[in-house]
């Protein structure tokens, strides 16, 4: 009997010592390539930095959507936020949609958790009565049940509820903590000791050298710093614990930073985000990826690492042998998704910062945008009564900004399709679609992209597939209002 016991510790302590912990970070409103481990001298982030020299860093990592709720339904489905059925921003993740620390604890034996800022996943807070009645009588608000531990908390307490969620971790069981923070998100509060000075700045080439720019730029790198701090505060408790060794550790950006360009648009800067591994003793320290990788395929990835299968609907694909050195087969395409924004109803004269309908495709060099409303005109999510954006709508009345940012923030109607180079045009600021000489390259991208509409049941009608013309789609013929040359 004895020997029996001894036996099923033995495999029990195994099994736990073959499954990593997993603690998963993620930042608020986030773009690449805002960490100093990217050699961005805009920001100052050593803890972060130290996390990329003992782990792996991600140059291309693209979320789901450029918004917190879509995003975050992707990193934990291992779906697209369309076919997870999560394009309205106030919708409650549906039950039968299963995650990742879901699998993790019922296949894997994990305990789990969530803490910090909202996840973003039971439905919109501000719905109105009406709304939250139907929420609560049809039992809509599932994450409860969905993991272990849940609470929400500021950023200045997220560490204590790491630390309070470990204490009554049972002692047999690895974890998974998805820790939550809200900076850089609005609002922009960080205390002076972490801004920079807005003249010293280096701007992004898509937006305007103007001062409120610079003003609100310095205010988003602070939060940026800010959250790096906050995260050593986490660190700091895995270390007192001594599971720093046996802990997987991600961090990651859950969409773009809120300023033109960013959160809410399907230009890299809204999507493409930073995104860390460190994982001792497999992950080899100061490696560095440029491989497409999708949201989607996160959750496939983690549940690797823990030694199981990725959820039966999961679409991601996981790269864990990249995280191991090993052969990987990279992404041809990743794709993202812009739907509503907020919990506003749609009203007349409103821009696409609250509501909008589009999706994207993206390869090694170019990406294809299709606009489903592009009568809406545009305008920055969150960011719209900023100076930045009020000085650069007086400089587009006064005849100031580049043709490529006149055309990209002030066109209405907005071109149906947009192609760009993204070698030639990092920026994203000169649409080709309809160039003869790319046809054969925006055919491919829209056929892609009707294939990732399909499979997912997307709701929006299939773009143009160019078939039978040479090239130049009617959504956006000629150099006419809506075209960007």
């Amino acid at each position: 009997m004895k020997l029996i016991l001894l036996f099923s510790l033995v495999v029990a302590a195994s099994s736990l010592a073959a499954k990593p912990n997993i603690l998963f970070l993620l930042s608020d409103d986030h773009s690449y390539p805002f960490l100093s481990a990217y050699g961005d001298t805009n920001v100052k982030t050593p803890t972060l930095d130290q996390l990329a020299a003992e782990g792996m860093k991600f140059h291309r990592f693209f979320t789901g959507a450029p918004q917190c709720v879509p995003s975050r339904a992707t990193l934990m489905t291992g779906r697209s936020p369309v076919a997870a059925r999560m394009t309205r921003f106030s919708a409650p993740l549906p039950r039968d949609e299963i995650t990742l620390p879901e699998l993790l604890r019922d296949k894997g034996g994990y305990f789990t958790g969530v803490c910090g800022r909202s996840f973003h996943l039971d439905g919109a807070t501000k719905i109105g009565q009406g709304a939250a009645k139907v929420f609560q009588e049809h039992q809509l608000k599932t994450f409860s049940d969905r993991v272990d531990s849940l609470n929400n908390c500021p950023d200045p307490e997220v560490a204590g509820q790491v630390a309070a969620f470990l204490d009554r971790r049972p002692a047999d069981k690895p974890f998974f903590m998805w820790a939550n923070f809200s900076d850089p998100h609005h609002v922009w509060n960080a205390p002076a000791e972490f801004r920079p000075d807005p003249a010293a700045l280096k701007l992004p080439t898509h937006l305007p050298d103007l001062p409120g720019v610079r003003e609100q730029f310095a205010d988003y790198c602070a939060e940026v710093n800010r959250v790096d701090r906050t995260v050593a505060g986490v660190l700091d408790v895995l270390k007192k614990r001594g599971l720093m060794d046996s802990t997987l550790i991600v961090f990651c950006g859950d969409n773009g930073m809120a300023m033109p360009h960013g959160k809410g648009s399907l230009y890299d800067p809204g999507s493409n985000v930073p995104f860390l591994v460190r994982w001792p003793g497999v992950v080899k320290h100061g490696s560095d990826s440029r491989a497409l990788i999708s949201g989607e395929d996160l959750a496939p990835t983690l549940l690797a690492a823990a030694g199981l299968e990725a959820g039966s609907k999961m679409s991601g694909v996981s790269f864990l042998p990249l995280l191991k050195g090993e052969t990987h087969t990279p992404r041809k395409h990743l794709f993202v998704e812009r739907g509503p924004h907020g919990s506003a109803p749609v009203q007349a004269n409103m821009t696409n910062a609250g509501y909008d309908l589009a999706r994207a495709v993206r390869s090694e060099r170019f990406k294809f945008i299709y606009n489903c409303t592009p009568w809406i005109p545009y305008s920055p999510v969150d960011s719209a009564g900023g100076q930045a954006w009020k000085q650069m709508q007086e400089a587009n009345a006064a005849g100031k900004l580049s043709a490529g940012m006149k055309a990209t923030y002030f066109t209405t109607p907005r071109p149906v399709y947009e192609l760009y180079d993204l070698e030639a045009d990092p920026a994203e600021l000169n649409n080709l679609s309809g160039k003869t000489e790319l046809a054969a390259t925006e055919r491919e991208l829209r056929a892609a992209l009707a294939e990732k509409m399909i499979l997912d049941w997307d709701y929006l009608p299939l773009p143009d597939l160019m078939e039978g013309n040479s090239g130049e789609s009617g959504g956006n013929k000629g150099k006419g209002k809506g075209k960007k040359n």
